[in-house]
């Protein structure tokens, strides 16, 4: 095996680096949901910070309840 596969490997079984997965995807669903409702692309900055405004605190609260249940 060689040191990048290693390194790929660690990467991918990182809870920090699934949570910024799981925090992007909810980023670009909000981007998706937002852009619907204005009838255009909204753009990535402007969901970013919208979603770290209007939801990020609640879903990160949400995300730990999940995760001490499933412990």
């Amino acid at each position: 095996m060689t040191k990048s596969s290693n390194s790929g490997d660690l990467l991918s079984k990182s809870s920090l680096y699934r949570e910024f997965l799981a925090e992007r995807e909810e980023i670009l669903r909000h981007k998706w949901l937002e852009s619907e409702k204005a009838g255009i692309d909204v753009g990535f900055e402007q969901a970013l910070t919208e979603w770290m405004v209007k939801h990020r605190s609640e879903w990160r609260k949400r995300r730990q309840s999940e995760r001490q249940l499933s412990a």
